[in-house]
C-alpha cells in the first residue's frame, strides 16, 4: 500500500505541537517511521546542552538490530555531527559503501583547498565506519535556526530496497518539523521552570516563545508585538476614561494573551499560512483551528489560565458570525474583544502573503464602519480615539 507521505506528514505535525516534553515527541516519531515506512531500525541523536554532546535518546525497530538507548554519545568533533554543522544538507545516505548527498560532488571537488578536499574525503571515509555501528544506512539532520538540534537515523528498509527520493523528501520535511518542535518543546520547558523561580523571567521566557510563532510565517514579523501594544492602549484608555472596570492582574493578563494570541498557528502547515492565494474552505477551516489549538497547548501551563479567553476566543465576532464558537455580544470576554480590534487594526494596515498593506486612515474607517457587527463598540471606539489623539 503506497503511503501519502504529504498527508502523514501533516498529520505528525499536528500531533507534535501538543507534546512539550521532548524524548516523548521524538519517540512518537521514530515509533512512527518505523511502523509506517517499514525499516528495521530508527534512532535520534539529541542534543543535550548539559552534555554538550549529542546522545542517542530514541532507538526503536527489530530486536537484535535496536541500538540500546543512550548507548551511543557524540560529541560535536564527531565526524558524523561535523559533517551537518559545517554545512547545512538535507540528508545523508550510504550507497555501496559510498555517502551521498546533495551537492556532494561540490562539496568534495570544487573545494578551493587541496587541503580541503582531503580532509572532506577522510570525514566522509570515517562516517562511512561509523554507520554499521548504528545500524544506519541515511541520516537526516534537524536544523532550528542553522542550529543542529538532533540526528535522525535511519536503518535498512524490511524489503532491503532502496530510499526513493518522495521518502528522503518526507524524512527532511519531518525533520524539519521536528527541530521546530523539539526547540517549542524546550521553550516550554524553560516557561514552566522559569515561572516557579521569577516572574520577570517568565515573561521574558513568553516573549521568546512568541518569537517561535513569527518564524513561521515572515509575514507577520512584529505583529504579535505591534497587536500587545495596541492592546494594551486600548485597555489603559479605557480604563482612564471609565469605560470598562478591568479585574485585578487584567493588564498582566491582556499582555500575555497579546503575545500568545496566535500560538496556535505553529501546529498550522506553512503551505497555508504563507499561501498567496485566497484560502480554500478547507484550508480556512484549518487556518480556524489556531484558536483552539493555542489554547489547547497553552492549558497545561497554569500560569496562562486566565489569558486562555484572549487566545481562543479573538475571532469571535460582536454579532455572532466569528470563530471558534459563534459567541455574541458580551458573551465575548473582554480581553478577547481588544485583542480582535488590535489584531485587524495590525492586520488592515500591514503587509500579508496575499494582499498590500491598507493606510492607517483607511483601516480606522473599516474598524469604524464594523462597530456593533465585528467589534465590540467600546474598544473599537477607544482604538479610534487614540488614532484621532495620534497616539497610535
Amino acid at each position: 500500500m503506497k503511503i501519502d507521505y504529504k498527508k502523514e506528514l501533516e498529520t505528525a505535525s499536528k500531533s507534535m505541537i501538543m507534546i512539550h516534553d521532548p524524548k516523548l515527541l521524538i519517540k512518537l516519531i521514530v515509533r512512527m517511521i518505523v511502523h509506517k515506512v517499514h525499516i528495521k531500525h530508527a534512532g535520534m541523536l539529541l542534543y543535550e546542552p548539559k552534555k554538550d554532546a549529542y546522545i542517542l535518546s530514541i532507538s526503536r525497530g527489530e530486536m537484535g538490530v535496536r541500538i540500546p538507548e543512550g548507548f551511543a554519545r557524540f560529541p560535536k568533533d564527531n565526524p558524523l555531527i561535523k559533517i551537518f554543522v559545517e554545512r547545512e544538507h538535507k540528508y545523508l545516505i550510504e550507497d555501496k559503501h559510498a555517502l551521498l548527498m546533495e551537492d556532494l560532488n561540490k562539496l568534495i571537488w570544487k573545494e578551493s583547498l587541496i587541503e580541503g578536499r582531503r580532509g572532506t574525503k577522510r570525514l566522509l571515509q570515517e562516517i562511512v565506519a561509523q554507520m554499521p555501528m548504528l545500524n544506519a544506512i541515511a541520516c537526516v539532520p534537524a536544523y532550528y535556526q542553522h542550529n543542529l538540534l538532533a540526528v535522525l537515523l535511519l536503518g535498512q528498509k524490511e524489503d532491503a530496497t532502496r530510499f526513493e527520493q518522495e521518502e528522503l523528501d518526507f524524512f527532511s520535511a519531518l525533520a524539519s518539523d521536528v527541530a521546530m518542535a523539539i526547540r517549542n518543546a524546550q521553550l516550554f520547558d524553560e516557561l514552566k521552570r522559569e515561572a516557579d523561580r521569577n516572574r520577570n523571567l517568565f515573561i521574558q521566557t513568553t516573549i521568546a516563545l512568541s518569537s517561535a510563532i513569527e518564524a513561521k510565517d515572515a509575514y507577520t514579523h512584529g505583529h504579535t508585538e505591534r497587536v500587545t501594544k495596541y492592546s494594551i492602549a486600548v485597555a489603559r484608555h479605557m480604563d482612564l476614561h471609565g469605560m470598562y472596570r478591568f479585574p485585578p492582574k487584567f493588564f498582566e493578563n491582556l499582555y500575555i494573551a497579546g503575545l500568545l494570541h496566535d500560538i496556535g498557528k505553529i501546529a498550522v502547515p506553512e503551505s497555508i499560512l504563507c499561501k498567496t492565494d485566497i484560502l480554500t474552505p478547507e484550508e480556512f477551516d484549518i487556518m480556524k483551528t489556531h484558536t483552539t489549538r493555542g489554547a489547547e497547548i497553552l492549558k497545561p501551563l497554569t500560569e496562562f489560565t486566565q489569558c486562555l479567553d484572549g487566545v481562543k476566543y479573538h475571532h469571535e465576532r460582536y454579532d455572532g458570525l466569528g470563530y471558534p464558537e459563534g459567541l455574541k455580544g458580551d458573551a465575548i470576554p473582554m480581553v478577547a474583544a481588544i485583542i480582535a480590534v488590535a489584531d485587524a487594526f495590525d492586520a488592515i494596515t500591514t503587509d500579508r502573503s496575499y494582499r498590500k498593506a491598507v493606510n492607517r486612515e483607511a483601516a480606522i474607517e473599516e474598524i469604524r464602519k464594523n462597530i456593533g457587527k465585528q467589534f465590540n463598540p467600546l474598544p473599537a471606539q477607544a482604538l479610534i480615539e487614540l488614532f484621532e489623539r495620534g497616539e497610535i
